[in-house]
């Protein structure tokens, strides 16, 4: 039996699938890739590097591709990776420490990793994802799938670089992901989660309109307690900003303002609303809305960095927050403010 196996489904991803196999091929004892019609040398490549190659029909289901690929495993624990993703940290995570053979340790959990997605402009976005499997556990999901399991779901410390976010990326798989997305509204219209996703597509391919819209419908919504519940309105408050329906952004900042005292990436949204909202009113930005700028950007620094927050943002808890602070300063003439705050940002990235 194998204790670790690294599962994948790909198409057409020659660009990167060498970087992630290359990435895992230390850590796994098997490499399992299904090829759902590549046309480039996705297969060459991920045979070479020591994967086992099989071919799958596509089916315009993510899940059903997914579990065609575990159904070739006989590993105790799956590691599930896109070919636009690679390893980037905490791999003691996969140590049999913490993954153990089930004939030592049945598994009692669901691993979640943390994703970093870059965009290619700013900081990645954290994201955390169900992606460490014990054996039997398979998805369900056109898109965005997710395992289905009465095991508890428990953070690992495994993180994951990803750039199928970049604009590059993003046109080459463009209508893809919203087609997915509304077949499976339409077959579950009440599903937040859904409408979250298709939210942050329609944001990141430019539409901030029709993000807001989605992302209204997938507030409403969702539950208090719900994981996700945070990164839903953090892309709401920045999807209403970018459509300049600035009375509801900052309605919905009233409306959550005491949800999350520990959020530095909240407070930095709410100072991004505040300071593009001042630009559109000149005659009570110095009185009334840059004082609102200064002082989230301030409540951020108090907060400091919380990396375990779904959506979060590297920087939005330290340096990306005394960065605006000398921004802002400088422009309002107070010189050594500006150089104090310049100063600790560049004092926060070195220790970042």
């Amino acid at each position: 039996m194998t204790r670790l196996a690294l599962v994948m489904i790909a198409r057409d991803e020659a660009r990167s699938i060498a970087r992630c196999l290359e990435s895992v091929r230390p850590h796994v004892d098997r490499m399992i890739v299904v090829d759902t019609g590549s046309t480039d040398d996705t297969r060459d490549i991920a045979f070479r590097l020591g994967a086992e190659v099989h071919d799958f029909a596509w089916r315009d289901d993510f899940s059903v591709a997914r579990n065609a690929a575990l159904d070739r495993s006989d590993a105790d624990w799956n590691l599930v990776l896109d070919a636009d993703e690679w390893l980037a940290g905490g791999i003691d995570a996969l140590a049999p420490a913490v993954l153990p053979p089930v004939a030592v340790q049945p598994p009692r959990f669901v691993g979640c990793i943390r994703i970093l997605n870059e965009s290619g402009s700013g900081e990645p976005t954290r994201r955390f994802l169900p992606r460490i499997l014990p054996r039997g556990v398979r998805y369900a999901g056109r898109i965005h799938e997710h395992p289905i399991s009465d095991l508890p779901f428990v953070p690992l410390a495994l993180e994951v670089g990803h750039d199928g976010y970049v604009e590059a990326q993003l046109a080459r798989k463009s209508g893809r992901n919203l087609l997915l997305l509304e077949r499976s509204l339409q077959d579950d219209p009440g599903d937040t989660y859904l409408w979250y996703q298709l939210g942050r597509e329609r944001l990141v391919r430019g539409d901030p309109a029709g993000a807001a819209e989605a992302l209204r419908t997938a507030y409403r919504g969702v539950g208090p307690d719900a994981a996700y519940r945070h990164a839903i309105v953090l892309s709401a408050i920045q999807a209403l900003k970018q459509a300049e329906r600035f009375e509801e952004a900052l309605a919905l900042v009233d409306a959550e303002q005491f949800a999350w005292p520990d959020s530095p990436d909240f407070y930095f949204a709410v100072a991004g609303l505040y300071l593009d909202w001042a630009g559109r009113n000149p005659e009570i930005a110095l009185d009334q809305l840059l004082p609102v700028a200064e002082g989230a950007w301030l409540r951020c620094l108090a907060i400091g960095e919380q990396p375990n927050l779904d959506g979060s943002v590297p920087g939005c808890g330290s340096y990306l927050a005394a960065g605006n602070l000398a921004i802002l300063y400088q422009g309002l003439g107070i010189a050594d403010k500006a150089g104090e705050f310049a100063a600790l940002e560049q004092a926060l990235r070195a220790a970042a």
